[in-house]
């Protein structure tokens, strides 16, 4: 890193009515996104794919995230598992598709097998024709390599350093803040299930959902039940930030019902809403009766892809009889993140200007946005 680019990074850092934001070269350049991977993303806990997509034991679904192949397994033990998708033998890529194991996953290459805890248990004619076993092939020290992994809201997080602090302690402040939402959430089926294509660097999502200042602008339908003056910012100390809103209201269809809620909720959630964009990659909201969580997936500076899925509190909710309420309830939040993508593509195309500085902060509207800048500001300073 040259000593103009590390003085640009730390006027991000500074209190925001002082602060310029992240320079061009972060959301344009090929070597940011390389950078990225190795000061961001490897160091922290990151988003890489769903629970709902391996909902048995015996399951097993092939993840690329930056160009790195995964395995999420759901062992026969219950346990949800991320492997790096290559045998231990010539490295070939072990899943290809989603599917259900017979027992064991089987490299298509020689045939080694492995369980979907990960342990190497078959190595067919490794010590010569019918001899399927060699004093130097230890099978107990050539496991699928583990990544290490946690579950939060059906969300499958990896930190792929392995040295992060605990995912209880790295997010402590949102699992106290949704401590209420520490029980099961049940995905719909695939009206719940959507992706959109972006073409735009991944952190201009991130800055545009933290913050409600364009609501009235970008989102006027959303506006007119969840106004402006509705939202407040959501700042702390970690690694996230984001929004409430006070005005939350259940849907009702034209039976009079309305999705089953949350047990054990407090008053405060009959009224109120927070999306909270958890650093780096991950965009949650959550209500009374559903949350949702949108996984960015960097496919280059300029593209991103938002894998976008919808819970609800109850499985009763994937009952055809709330079909036709479900789709409602998708096609109103694929509007409102629809509504999004102009904007955060003409924000991509502006970072083309070489005069543009890296923009200003308002004091009051952006103080969750140059959270974000200050978090990615704090993660290449440290690693410099």
């Amino acid at each position: 890193m040259t000593a103009p680019l590390a003085k640009d990074i730390e006027k991000a850092a500074l209190p925001i009515a002082e602060a310029t934001g992240l320079p061009n070269w972060f959301y344009t350049s090929p070597e940011a996104i390389r950078e990225e991977k190795r000061r961001i993303f490897s160091p922290n806990w990151v988003g890489i794919g769903f629970a709902k997509d391996v909902p048995e034991p015996g399951d097993v679904m092939p993840v690329e995230f930056l160009g790195d192949p995964f395995i999420l397994s759901h062992g026969r033990d219950g346990t949800i598992r991320v492997f790096h998708n290559a045998c231990r033998h010539r490295g070939v890529k072990l899943v290809q598709e989603a599917g259900k194991t017979t027992g064991l996953i089987r490299c298509p290459y020689h045939a080694w097998c492995y369980s979907t805890e990960g342990q190497l248990k078959q190595t067919p004619h490794v010590g010569g024709p019918g001899v399927h076993q060699h004093a130097a092939i230890d099978k107990d020290k050539l496991g699928l390599v583990e990544v290490r992994s946690h579950t939060y809201l059906d969300v499958v997080f990896i930190n792929l350093s392995g040295d992060a602090a605990p995912f209880e302690t790295h997010f402590a402040g949102v699992l106290e803040r949704w401590k209420e939402y520490a029980k099961p959430v049940h995905h719909a089926g695939g009206e719940s299930s959507f992706r959109l294509e972006v073409n735009t660097n991944w952190k201009l999502a991130v800055e545009n959902y933290c913050e409600s200042y364009h609501l009235p602008f970008i989102h006027p339908g959303l506006n007119e039940v969840s106004k402006l003056e509705d939202h407040a910012n959501i700042l702390s100390e970690g690694p996230f930030s984001g929004q409430l809103t006070r005005a939350f209201t259940q849907s009702v269809d034209e039976h009079g019902r309305s999705f089953t809620a949350f047990e054990g909720l407090s008053e405060r959630w009959n009224c109120e809403a927070e999306y909270l964009s958890l650093y780096p990659n991950v965009l949650m909201g959550v209500h009374k009766d559903h949350t949702f969580a949108i996984l960015l997936e960097p496919v280059s500076e300029g593209k991103t892809l938002e894998h976008v899925e919808i819970y609800y509190a109850s499985s009763d909710m994937a009952d055809e009889t709330w079909l036709e309420m479900r789709e409602q309830n998708a096609a109103f939040w694929k509007n409102v993140f629809s509504e999004d993508i102009g904007v955060v593509e003409a924000m991509h195309l502006g970072r083309m200007a070489d005069g543009f500085d890296g923009g200003h902060f308002s004091p009051v509207m952006d103080e969750a946005t140059h959270h974000f800048h200050r978090w990615i500001a704090g993660q290449f300073c440290k690693s410099a």
